[in-house]
């Protein structure tokens, strides 16, 4: 009894140190219809084998979260893993070479050939302090020449569950709304198989990488009813990655898409519609 006490006072004293989250905020546990603390939530995700993140990519809240969990996670357990969709595999030799080196570049974005359609200014933070760290740091999305192959010769994808109509359906819906309804049909094929090829992609590095693995996606991509969950079991996983989504107050998030949702504040949003437009000549 005694040494039960000691190892209950261990983890209490364990769990003291780690700092307060950066925002706050409504956590909610899908699963069980439960409010969270995030100090609850944090001992939930240590659990884990696989972990899945799902971001609103411009959300500044979203990454300081991702950075706090991150961090918090690895003072409860070893992290085994982090796996970004915002790196491709042509830049995983350059991540390497950075996280073997003496001491970090000072053109850190340079050296690790960072594209600019993913703001250093909100990802900075997490792969500086990933660099740091003794696990590694993998690439998880497609590289542009794959994706180019996949859009012209899309492959048969293997796999029940990724396969459903209803998943398909789902995401020709998100593809068309994403792109304010300026795709022309014919394209919707092409870059539906894309779309999953990055689904599949993610699934594969995450099932290889080191556990506890941390994959760091947007939320389409995470989603439990559509997503990267969906390929992980048709590649004859045995246990489905847990899925916490961050999103904005307002948004509907269910026990389908996720086990658990962080929701932050609303923000401003940008019109990528009207954007699209101008680019498409509407």
């Amino acid at each position: 009894m005694r040494g039960m006490w000691l190892l209950a006072m261990l983890w209490l004293a364990g769990c003291q140190h780690v700092a307060a989250p950066p925002i706050g905020g409504e956590i909610r546990d899908l699963q069980r219809g439960q409010v969270l603390t995030a100090q609850q939530l944090l001992t939930r995700l240590a659990v884990p084998s696989r972990l899945i993140i799902g971001e609103q990519h411009d959300n500044a809240d979203h990454h300081a979260v991702e950075l706090w969990l991150l961090q918090s996670l690895g003072e409860q357990r070893p992290q085994g893993s982090l796996l970004l969709e915002m790196l491709t595999p042509d830049q995983q030799t350059k991540v390497d070479a950075v996280r073997q080196s003496a001491q970090m570049p000072n053109d850190l974005p340079g050296a690790l050939a960072w594209q600019e359609g993913w703001d250093w200014n909100l990802y900075g933070p997490i792969v500086r302090f990933a660099l740091t760290q003794p696990y590694p740091l993998r690439a998880a999305n497609l590289d542009n020449a794959e994706i180019r192959a996949f859009y012209r010769n899309p492959p048969v994808l293997s796999g029940r569950r990724s396969n459903a109509g209803d998943v398909k359906a789902t995401l020709l819906g998100q593809i068309s709304e994403s792109h304010c309804g300026l795709l022309p049909e014919s394209q919707m094929p092409a870059m539906l198989a894309v779309q999953q090829q990055r689904d599949r992609r993610m699934a594969e590095r995450l099932s290889a990488a080191p556990t506890p693995s941390l994959l760091l996606a947007g939320a389409w991509h995470a989603r439990k009813d559509v997503g990267v969950p969906l390929h992980v079991v048709d590649l004859d996983a045995t246990h489905t990655p847990t899925v916490l989504m961050l999103a904005e107050q307002g948004a509907e998030i269910t026990a389908k898409m996720a086990d658990y949702v962080w929701y932050t504040a609303a923000t401003p949003k940008r019109d990528y519609c009207e954007e699209m437009r101008k680019q498409f000549g509407k």
